[in-house]
């Protein structure tokens, strides 16, 4: 989610240059930002544990930063710039509005209003150190050239390209697979559409398999891809179909646009992918499930709450699609 603020300030502020700090694996996400370099934290190996933070601190000083962006706000980031703090680094750091979204989440069935976007929060951060930014109109990715690879598995049928991403962090965002098989069915009889799910690990292409048993239009990419690979997909994507979980945020970044199921949590807290309509948000029966959103991030489900996402009914998906692409 932090690119498309990236983004906006390397375009107002082409002179700064950013220095990434982050695990090894996100560093592809970075790779079309220009002027900004990456620094791997190692967290479950060189730089694991409190006095090895104070490590990655003093690798961090070694670069003479200016000032310190925390977009993360977690123990870790609060150990590296409090061991900063004392080289006299300025430092700034996410406002989470824990407060609000506390209100959001106990507000008991009563009417809820939108939250402070996550991007609006990191801009926040720049803001704070200076940087007079704004994140509208919205800036994204470059489209990217697709490898052999990913090229021989999309072939080259005529047909709009749709990712669906039918899992998340936790149970109470996730889709029914058989709700989605029949999404699928519906999309296959159309005949318009040619359908790339998207999983990680073997245990969730192994679910796909069987999801996309005997449907000709639909392919599992789950563990078939690096990264790169996957992301230079993605951004010629259609259409990415999504629970509230990450693969929708990198469609966003690349402006595609992206259909969002939410179960148990809530776009009004601030986690809706990037600059996308609340007309792409596909929400389940607050009526019959007042909790919701029953916590910020899904962590917390209620006892029979479970099925809350079972209200979008799999036709009230495809039509949304069929209006999108």
């Amino acid at each position: 989610m932090t690119i498309p603020v990236l983004l906006s300030l390397q375009k107002k502020f082409p002179e700064v240059k950013l220095t990434i700090v982050s695990r090894p694996f996100f560093k592809p996400l970075f790779d079309q930002l220009h002027n900004v370099s990456f620094w791997a934290a190692e967290l479950e190996d060189t730089h694991k544990g409190f006095w090895r933070l104070r490590k990655l601190a003093k690798e961090i000083k070694t670069l003479q930063p200016d000032a310190i962006a925390d977009l993360h706000n977690v123990l870790r980031t609060k150990v590296v710039r409090t061991f900063l703090k004392f080289s006299g680094i300025s430092w700034a750091s996410i406002n989470k509005g824990r407060t609000e979204k506390k209100l959001l989440v106990n507000a008991q069935g009563n009417p809820i209003s939108p939250l402070k976007t996550t991007h609006e929060r990191y801009a926040d951060v720049f803001r704070e150190l200076g940087f007079d930014l704004k994140i509208a109109p919205p800036l994204y990715l470059q489209k990217s050239a697709m490898p052999s690879k990913v090229l021989e598995f999309i072939g080259n049928a005529p047909k709009k390209l749709i990712g669906i991403a039918p899992f998340a962090a936790f149970a109470g965002k996730i889709y029914p697979l058989e709700q989605m098989r029949e999404t699928l069915d519906l999309l296959e009889a159309s005949g318009e559409y040619q359908i790339v799910l998207f999983g990680g690990g073997e245990a969730e292409h192994q679910k796909l398999e069987t999801l996309s048993k005997g449907l000709k239009t639909v392919s599992n990419s789950a563990t078939f891809f690096s990264l790169e690979e996957e992301l230079s997909l993605i951004s010629n994507l259609d259409l990415m179909v999504s629970m509230d979980s990450a693969n929708g945020h990198l469609a966003a970044m690349f402006g595609i646009p992206v259909l969002t199921l939410w179960g148990i949590t809530h776009p009004f807290a601030g986690f809706i992918p990037f600059h996308q309509p609340m007309e792409n948000q596909l929400l389940s029966d607050r009526a019959k499930y007042p909790l919701i959103p029953t916590s910020v991030y899904g962590n917390k489900c209620p006892q029979g709450y479970e099925n809350a996402i079972q209200t979008i009914a799999p036709m009230t998906i495809v039509e949304r699609i069929r209006q999108l692409v």
